[in-house]
């Protein structure tokens, strides 16, 4: 058997995997990682662009730079993926692979919205792309009073916690500019609250009520009228707006559904518990790409990757791979600059108070409003450039730990 493993995009996902797996095998297996540029972007910081919290210029650094020695970095555009063949063509190559792991991630499609390119830039934007943030940074030091609403388009979308956040850092926003009192916020969602778990879209929105913040649910999009400046749903309900701030349709990669691989919407049918694509043998799947129920969100990523990397070897050494993963998903949720909360959940467990990391002493909170979240919540930066991206072992499984947690 010849030893190699190709893994398709080196963002969080692709980066901690390769280098996971470069750390647990020996020289003779050849790793290879392939993305269209060499651009990585720490995309939690985007969030924080709009309020002047964080500079775009600090988010984007070199994927070579976090890549360890001992893995072929390839910048080239994957054009398709034979798993009957095992092999991977690009542009200018073609990759045979024993494992191939899928960790292309999932992007914004403004197009796909009705409407939304007639105002994009004009009366609508995002903070989902870096130009988006810097864009949109500007347009809220210009907004002096009307009503601000942020609207997600449809279902899924990358990290269901940046929408909350988003409304709580407006409503901080625009009390330090002193207008708090011109400026009406609201969230409007297809999902049936402020989150995608009831307990904790309870807590939400609780707190975006003592906020004066409307959450508007279970409104699906159907058009944007940026000349009259509404949203409009499938139904015929009509929002009105100043400013829109939009979560656009977001969708996989192209190259899934090119190649046959995909759902229907660019997504890799996977295996909630073992990862593996469900019609595709040595076939993995991580992060964005995959269509398991759970968050779109780095964390997943993290706790996927060992859970990938486990099945992995298991199969070089000849066992089945393990049904592990278990949905876990730890967020921060920023409530203004200086206080978060925090979630730490899965696919069955919903979010619970208590203390995260250490049982009973933390240091952050679950589901309360903290300054110790906060702090965590800016040194995860740190954690993510100098540690989980390289593939190192923090001390904690990556299936839920009950322990700590409040239940009852």
């Amino acid at each position: 058997m010849s030893k190699k493993i190709v893994v398709l995009g080196a963002g969080t996902g692709g980066t901690i995997i390769s280098n996971n797996l470069r750390r647990h095998l020996p020289e003779e297996w050849e790793i290879t990682v392939i993305d269209r540029d060499d651009k990585h972007i720490y995309q939690p910081g985007m969030l924080f662009v709009p309020f002047d919290i964080q500079k775009s210029s600090t988010l984007t650094r070199s994927r070579k730079k976090y890549i360890l020695p001992g893995i072929n970095f390839v910048i080239d555009e994957i054009t398709r993926i034979d798993p009957e063949k095992r092999e991977v063509t690009t542009k200018n190559h073609s990759f045979s692979y024993d494992f191939l792991v899928i960790s292309t991630g999932c992007k914004i499609v403004p197009e796909e919205n009705d409407g939304l390119m007639d105002a994009w830039g004009k009366n609508a934007f995002t903070f989902y792309s870096i130009e988006g943030a810097d864009q949109l940074r500007q347009k809220l030091k210009e907004f002096d009073g009307g009503k601000l609403v942020l609207n997600i388009a449809e279902l899924p979308f990358k990290c269901p916690v940046a929408p909350i956040e988003f409304v709580f850092l407006a409503d901080w926003y625009f009390k330090k500019r002193g207008i708090r009192n011109k400026v009406e916020i609201e969230l409007v969602t297809p999902l049936t609250g402020a989150f995608t778990k009831p307990k904790a879209s309870a807590v939400f929105g609780e707190s975006a009520r003592e906020k004066n913040i409307t959450i508007t649910p279970k409104f699906e999009l159907n058009e944007v009228n940026g000349k009259e400046k509404y949203i409009e749903s499938i139904q015929g309900d009509k929002i009105p707006y100043d400013m829109l701030v939009i979560i656009p349709t977001t969708i996989g990669d192209e190259v899934i559904s090119e190649s046959g691989m995909d759902d229907g919407i660019g997504y890799v049918p996977t295996n909630i518990n073992t990862l593996q694509a469900l019609k595709h043998e040595r076939v993995y799947v991580i992060g964005d790409a995959t269509n398991v129920p759970t968050s779109k969100a780095g964390s997943v990523a993290h706790y996927e990757a060992d859970v990938v990397v486990f099945n992995i070897m298991s199969e070089i050494h000849g066992t089945k791979p393990e049904e592990i993963f278990d949905g876990h998903s730890t967020c921060f949720i920023v409530y203004s600059k200086g206080t978060s909360s925090l979630i730490d959940f899965n696919y069955k467990i919903e979010p619970l108070p208590g203390k995260f990391p250490l049982p009973h002493m933390g240091p952050f909170s679950l589901l309360k409003e903290t300054k110790a979240n906060w702090y965590g919540k800016l040194g995860f930066e740190w954690l993510y450039w100098n540690v989980l991206l390289a593939g190192k072992h923090l001390g904690m499984p990556p299936t839920l730990v009950m322990a700590g947690k409040e239940v009852g």
